[in-house]
């Protein structure tokens, strides 16, 4: 795995001309944090494989609501004592399909062992220009966590002008966490914070200027306030990439752990598999994020471009020698801490504006 991570990163380095290290990137977070090495138990905590009458699945709590809505997924009036017990419980006494179906029903992230299939990135042509270089261009980042800041962060590092965008309601919950990763992601970036219910007009104005847009919530969330790719005027070779759990179902919930789980990228132990990595979809997913957004500018970008965690946690899985620990790395360097929340609105916006006025 941490082979094919290599090469990934290489080619990322001929398209942007950046150093990535592989290792650091895939074990990074486990590093500063001190993660223990996952067991049936996530290194982050959030995410648990159960077993069920027919095989193995993955359920990710890693939010309040996802706790609260357990006594729905298990049809019980409450959970009493340690849920995860509770619900290893009532797992054991369904099938696979069962536990997914419900989990889903109930917006939990949950998935099969093995679901879903290897697939490279769908990339689909809106026009192109003449091929570009990354420095300079300006890159309006969405996403959240892991995979799209990652991706954000490597196109920093190579010259562009990186806008991290956030809702003051919603902010990127890595920001609750350990300040050191999400100061690893985002270092460098401009942070943007926009109500999109409220001041949807500012967020169009910055996506109908960007030249790459990285896009890592779930569709839905875009196309309900009219700001999806289809949507949006483009400018001229414009990339919109968007990170997603699941290729087949784009909007069904997903995080790292059980998205690698879903592509069949785990350890197997004599009795049973065991997670491989801290949610080690989400950096195999940036990475191939970053190398697809590369090829695109070297083809003229005008592409809109899908990468689903599951899809790349499969091909992974699919390689010889896939499994082993990836949970022991050096700390990251951050030379500095990144921006607080909406602390460069003002020159995001002299920047957009300058841009419309550039193309009047």
């Amino acid at each position: 795995m941490l082979d094919e991570a290599r090469r990934v990163a290489a080619d990322i380095g001929g398209l942007l001309g950046v150093d990535v290290d592989a290792a650091t990137i895939v074990a990074g977070r486990a590093a500063i944090v001190n993660l223990s090495r996952p067991g049936r138990i996530s290194a982050g905590g959030a995410t648990r494989l159960l077993a069920t009458t027919d095989g193995w699945c993955a359920v990710a709590l890693p939010r309040d609501d996802d706790i609260a809505a357990l006594p729905a997924l298990m049809e019980v009036d409450d959970v009493v004592g340690d849920h995860w017990a509770a619900l290893t419980r009532w797992a054991a006494t369904c099938s696979t399909d069962a536990v997914i179906t419900r989990a889903q029903l109930l917006d939990i992230a949950a998935a099969a062992l093995g679901e879903a299939a290897a697939a490279p990135p769908v990339v689909r042509a809106c026009g192109s220009t003449a091929p570009r270089r990354v420095d300079g261009l300006l890159v309006a980042d969405l996403s959240s966590l892991w995979a799209g800041p990652l991706c954000g962060q490597l196109l920093a590092r190579a010259g562009a002008v990186v806008v991290k965008v956030e809702s003051p309601k919603r902010p990127d919950g890595t920001r609750s966490g350990d300040p050191a990763f999400f100061d690893w992601m985002n270092v460098g970036k401009l942070c943007y914070a926009v109500d999109f219910d409220s001041d949807g007009d500012a967020l169009r104005r910055l996506l109908t200027a960007a030249d790459i847009v990285i896009e890592g919530s779930r569709p839905a969330a875009l196309r309900r306030h009219a700001l999806s790719a289809d949507d949006l005027p483009a400018r001229p070779g414009r990339i919109w990439l968007r990170i997603n759990g699941y290729r087949d179902r784009p909007d069904r919930p997903a995080f790292g752990d059980d998205a690698a789980v879903a592509g069949g990228l785990v350890d197997m132990a004599a009795d049973g598999p065991m997670f491989l990595g801290d949610a080690i979809a989400d950096p195999l997913s940036g990475l191939e994020a970053a190398r697809a957004v590369g090829e695109s500018l070297r083809r003229g970008g005008g592409e809109v471009i899908d990468v689903s965690m599951a899809q790349v946690a499969a091909r992974y899985a699919a390689l010889p020698n896939s499994t082993g620990s990836a949970t022991h790395a050096g700390a990251p360097p951050v030379g500095r801490p990144a921006s607080p929340l909406g602390a460069d609105n003002v020159a995001v916006e002299r920047l957009v504006a300058e841009r419309h006025c550039a193309a009047c």
